[in-house]
């Protein structure tokens, strides 16, 4: 029994790029129920309470769970309603379900994360010395869903320490690299489901998901601060049918990264009927050597973020990015309402050879309100940058700058209300006269609850 049920799909996801059928996901019946043993002390839990973890348990009952089932966390009652662990590795065919009212808080001891001793929560050359708190390994079928929270603690003191794992962030930005966990982390896990479930504060990305076919988060809450580097929201790579849907996602880096470093193909995605607040945008890259396509982008709200539509790479990590469609968005407050970088990160080391080329990208049915700086980056005159803006107005034209350089823009046959000049820019087409396009209820308040 897969954990996603397939019935009539609707029209705007008939239209998107997964090529599968997706309908909004079902949660299976239990296996075991687990009821909390501890409860909050206001925003987390008690000092006290910090070694009561409850790791064993949801691991020996996802351990003994048949395919086709849930693990459930429940609250025993209004104020017992807190479990508290370190890693757990999710099983083939099972569901992890925080049910309403539950919460599933992070250990803050970097020793329950070390994939070499005394690592995590150290600033070193390498950064990948942390298991993530849930870990997906080949494991089809299965999912994290439920109406509770998971809370990755990012803004709280490591244990042993007096700084958090957002300090720790912070402070890498002098060298090295943090060694953070993350939220969850999925390779190769076909058919897997994120459903309604909020994830908080992680203290590295949210959701990271490489290497797998069928990827499905509906109704998935997002939410870390601003101010929280490197707290990515959902990142899939090297990954083919992906569908991000109905989720609202605030953080304090990408809301969504597609990552297409070489292996895999990166391909056939569909992000649809989202909001994004605070964060760095919707975005493709920095990896995409490996390649990225047949991305479509519909039906999204950005909402006071740092970019909007973004595309970025540079000569160590670049390829080609082509088949991309960004349609029917709307932006407000952004400063970076459109970036497409091909010299991102100027700053690496080393010079390479694996140029980004982007091109077929495809800008429809826009708006932006507000002011800020629209980038269009070719690498060089033989590799350029293609793009179509097709209906696509600003409120706001003289508060727009605008660097292009190396660039073949296509405008029309819809309204297009820049003028784009650069070095390297060729600008063909007849857009017809401005309008706005109406984003009458697109923008919404993240939901509290």
């Amino acid at each position: 029994m897969k954990l996603v049920v397939f019935f009539v799909v609707t029209a705007a996801l008939v239209r998107a790029q997964d090529t599968r059928k997706v309908v909004e996901p079902s949660i299976p019946p239990a296996c075991a129920t687990l009821q909390a043993k501890i409860g909050r002390a206001g925003q987390s839990i008690a000092p006290e309470d910090e070694s009561k973890l409850d790791s064993t348990r949801i691991q020996e009952a996802l351990d003994g769970c048949a395919p086709g089932h849930a693990v459930v966390l429940k609250r025993a009652s209004a104020r017992i309603d807190a479990f508290l662990s370190g890693p757990l590795q999710l099983r083939r065919g099972v569901a992890l379900v925080v049910d309403r009212g539950a919460f599933l808080y992070a250990s803050r001891n970097p020793r329950d994360y070390d994939r070499t001793p005394g690592v995590c929560g150290t600033i070193a050359e390498d950064g990948h010395g942390c298991k993530a708190l849930i870990n997906g390994d080949g494991v089809a079928d299965s999912g994290v869903m439920g109406d509770g929270v998971i809370d990755g603690r990012g803004g709280e003191t490591i244990l042993g320490k007096n700084l958090s794992w957002w300090n720790l962030t912070d402070q890498a930005r002098k060298g090295g690299s943090q060694n953070n966990p993350r939220l969850l982390v999925l390779n190769h896990c076909d058919n897997f489901v994120l459903y309604r479930i909020t994830l908080m504060n992680s203290p590295n990305f949210h959701v990271g998901y490489n290497g797998g076919n069928g990827f499905t988060a509906w109704g998935v809450k997002v939410w870390s601060p601003e101010r929280a580097r490197n707290t990515d929201g959902i990142d899939p790579g090297n990954s083919t049918n992906v569908t991000i849907t109905h989720c609202f996602i605030h953080t304090g880096d990408d809301q969504v990264a597609i990552k297409a470093p070489a292996g895999n193909p990166t391909a056939h995605m569909s992000i649809v009927h989202n909001h994004f607040y605070s964060g760095h945008g919707m975005s493709i890259g920095s990896n995409t050597d490996g390649g990225a396509s047949a991305i479509r982008v519909s039906d999204l709200s950005i909402d006071g973020s740092d970019n909007g539509l973004r595309i970025k790479s540079n000569v160590t990590l670049g390829g080609l990015v082509h088949d991309v469609v960004f349609e029917d968005v709307c932006i407000r407050d952004t400063a970076n309402p459109v970036f497409m970088d091909t010299s991102y990160a100027a700053h690496v080391s080393k010079a390479d050879n694996r140029i980004p080329v982007f091109r077929d990208i495809t800008v429809r049915n826009v708006r932006v309100q507000g002011g800020g700086k629209v980038t269009l980056m070719g690498m060089d005159a033989s590799h350029r940058l293609g793009i179509q803006f097709d209906n696509v107005t600003f409120d706001d034209p003289e508060a727009i700058k605008i660097s292009a350089i190396h660039a073949g823009v296509k405008v029309g046959p819809g309204p297009f209300n820049l003028t784009v000049t650069g070095d390297d820019v060729q600008v063909s087409g007849t857009p017809a006269p401005a309008t706005k396009n109406a984003c009458t209820n697109k923008f919404v308040n993240f939901p509290l609850e």
